[in-house]
């Protein structure tokens, strides 16, 4: 959500300029990335008899839940003090979600030994993952539009984070009897830790796959308002678009989770990747073609992205795994903080790259959202949407193939 609404909360209805509102969404996520190994390394430390990672769930879900609302839920001030209430909430928002993100990433690893059973632990998981994004990413800015201005984003603050709550309670109750196993840390600091880890080849090829993919999608994410509003000249089309490329991971993740214990979970990376430049790089024709082609290639794009966020999650258990084998300690903790944290970082760079482009293409920051966009703007948010996730992605590749982890070895 902060992908898809923060940077036109800022831009369009607080006036702050392009490049200062991709810092306020950049930052707490780089923040993100000091935290969340640490947040891994508590929580290969954590002896409670609720399971050594299930209470932060909670804890920290509460947090989450709250600090969200507050983020668009700023009185009206001066410019400043908003921005400095905006970034300051959603630090907040972000040190909470890495102590419920880790933990949280982490498990799985710890419920299974099986190769092919982490891939359908996962496929649930991005299953219902992109339902909830569907639901939310659908309904917000619907929400927003609907109640209209400062209020609208205030509104749809609450309900999205409801739906925090909701998944909150869900964990931790629903992992109660799960199969999580016994944590053994692994010895020496966390300086040591995050060294040992970075020895791991195929987790390093595999986090930077997925960091440039995580970019290339944020930026995917922080156009979709933009590109609704300024290209396509239609409000309603921002949930179209959003639908189009969210929609078909709750299709088609069983279908590409199938598909990898055919070929290998590598193999199907590779081919959903390639769906997903596809598609990204079609949307180039946005500011030309009938909008109906534009969803088109948003929802091919879509395709892509199902598998993208299968394949990934089912290797990372892998690795930590393989090396909790060879090492005799379990690590996933740091494994999945240092994992989450490119990923947040992938994220964070996104909207703050798209904001760079749209301030190189002179967009017009407003308060109202009406302000006239220059041509060179236009081009700036379809370049931003289209051809550079598409590179991106297609950049990534070159580490995905050098990725050597698969079933027999894992097995071994």
């Amino acid at each position: 959500m902060p992908g898809l609404m923060l940077l036109p909360f800022l831009t369009d209805s607080l006036g702050i300029a392009a490049v200062l509102a991709g810092v306020i969404v950049f930052l707490p996520k780089a923040w993100d990335v000091v935290l969340n190994p640490i947040a891994g390394r508590i929580s290969d430390r954590s002896t409670d008899p609720r399971g050594p990672r299930r209470p932060f769930l909670l804890r920290a879900g509460l947090v989450l839940a709250a600090s969200f609302a507050l983020i668009f839920a700023a009185p009206s001030m001066a410019t400043g003090l908003e921005a400095a209430w905006v970034l300051v909430c959603f630090l907040g928002c972000a040190s909470a979600y890495a102590f419920f993100q880790v933990p949280y990433v982490a498990m799985p690893a710890e419920m299974t030994t099986s190769y092919d059973e982490r891939t359908r632990l996962m496929t649930w998981r991005v299953a219902i993952l992109a339902l909830t994004i569907l639901v939310a990413g659908g309904t917000a800015p619907l929400i927003r539009d609907a109640v209209g201005g400062r209020d609208g984003y205030r509104v749809m603050g609450v309900v999205m984070a409801l739906i925090i709550l909701i998944g909150v309670v869900s964990s931790y109750v629903g992992t109660r009897r799960a199969p999580v196993g016994s944590v053994q840390p692994g010895a020496g600091s966390l300086r040591d830790q995050l060294r040992i880890v970075a020895t791991a080849r195929d987790f390093r090829l595999l986090l930077t796959t997925f960091v440039v993919q995580a970019l290339a999608t944020g930026a995917m994410l922080a156009g979709v308002d933009y590109l609704a509003e300024d290209v396509l000249d239609s409000t309603g089309a921002a949930t179209v678009l959003f639908l189009c490329f969210v929609g078909p991971a709750l299709l088609l993740t069983p279908a590409w989770s199938a598909l990898g214990q055919r070929i290998g979970k590598k193999r199907g990376y590779l081919a959903s990747s390639l769906f997903l430049a596809v598609g990204a790089a079609l949307a180039a024709f946005a500011d030309v073609a009938p909008a109906a082609v534009v969803f088109a290639a948003v929802g091919l794009a879509g395709v892509g992205y199902a598998g993208c966020q299968v394949f990934p999650m089912a290797m990372l258990p892998d690795a930590a795994a393989v090396d909790a084998r060879r090492t005799g300690s379990g690590r996933a903790g740091v494994y999945t903080g240092v994992w989450t944290a490119g990923e947040t970082l992938g994220l964070a760079l996104g909207p703050a790259v798209f904001a760079l482009v749209l301030a190189l293409g002179d967009y017009q920051s407003s308060t109202d959202g009406a302000a006239a966009q220059p041509g060179s703007a236009v081009t700036a948010i379809v370049l931003g949407f289209s051809l550079l996730p598409a590179l991106l992605v297609l950049v990534s590749l070159w580490w995905l193939a050098r990725y050597t982890l698969d079933a027999e070895e894992v097995d071994a």
